[in-house]
């Protein structure tokens, strides 16, 4: 192996963008694969060399980084790469697959003589681009100085969670602060659309509880992108958010855990993607508290109270 790694990113969306982009500016030698080759192509401005297929990405790779939209999603990738992958290699998988797609994930890897770690990461595009990540992992000590550079390179800092990437304690921490980020997420838009019906300024209410216990950034972030119509593009988009809300969803019904407020934010989402919120920021399940087909569904959520508005 080489100084530098070499390191394969298979998957540029979002988070798997931001994650090649970085690695490459941090000095490694980078190869990435999309589904959609279109949205891999810009990465070549910074370096990256961008494949065909994903046996040809990891062609040569000490590390492989996953960024896909789930458990199956990587599973079916990493088939296509397996002709190419080096026995030995260290497999950061970040996606969040749940914890049984986690568990086929390690699988696979076994088989392949792969060194697995169960990397999933909290943020969303910001801090991605900015290389400012917190990887959640669990992998062997002994790989751990093959992925350093990259886990230094896409975050600004790692929790180990344990030595047994199979295990997926990773990503079971993962699944209980996407719990949170999801709930919250979805208690920004229901304040909001309670707002919007009894025609109350939603400053007034961020005004009313700003510097108390019951404030927090999120809550300023999330509700500026709403009442600003900055929804795209996505920090984090509403059908990977659906997503995640079913895998947590899952998981609780696996374990005897009754999780309503899970089961209601994957309802919430799908809704919002129904009505063609999907590839926007999470903040657009604002939506799902109203009928498409109500003239009542707003359009401007910053002037609530407007009766000449037919869409207020």
């Amino acid at each position: 192996m080489t100084e530098q790694p070499t390191v394969a990113v298979l998957g540029t969306g979002i988070m798997g963008a931001a994650m090649a982009r970085n690695t490459a500016r941090a000095g490694l030698t980078v190869h990435a694969w999309n589904r959609s080759r279109a949205k891999a192509e810009p990465l070549a401005a910074d370096g990256v060399r961008i494949c065909d297929s994903p046996a040809q990405a990891v062609i040569g790779a000490d590390v492989v980084l996953t960024m896909l939209y789930d458990g199956p999603a990587t599973l079916d990738v990493m088939r296509q790469a397996a002709d190419g992958l080096r026995p030995g290699a260290a497999w950061l998988q970040s996606t969040t697959a749940g914890v049984e797609g986690v568990a086929d994930l390690a699988r696979f890897a076994a088989a392949h003589e792969l060194a697995f770690f169960d990397a999933p990461v909290l943020g969303t595009r910001q801090p991605a681009e900015a290389g400012q990540l917190l990887v959640l992992a669990a992998g062997p000590d002994a790989a751990r100085p093959v992925v350093a550079p990259v886990l230094d390179a896409v975050g600004a800092r790692t929790v180990w969670t344990g030595e047994d990437g199979a295990a997926g304690s990773a990503t079971r921490l993962k699944l209980v602060a996407n719990s949170w980020v999801l709930a919250a997420t979805n208690a920004v838009g229901e304040s909001l659309a309670l707002a919007q019906a009894l025609g109350v300024d939603p400053t007034s209410f961020l005004d009313a509880i700003a510097g108390g216990g019951l404030d927090m950034p999120y809550l300023h972030a999330k509700s500026a992108l709403i009442l600003e119509d900055r929804l795209s593009p996505a920090q984090f988009a509403v059908d990977t958010a659906a997503k995640d809300a079913r895998l947590i969803a899952e998981a609780g019904r696996a374990r005897g855990v009754r999780l309503d407020l899970a089961e209601a934010a994957a309802e919430r989402f799908a809704r919002a993607a129904r009505q063609g919120h999907g590839q926007e920021d999470m903040a657009a399940a604002y939506y799902a508290s109203f009928d498409p087909a109500d003239p009542a569904d707003p359009a401007d959520p910053a002037d609530p109270a407007d009766p000449a508005d037919p869409a207020a």
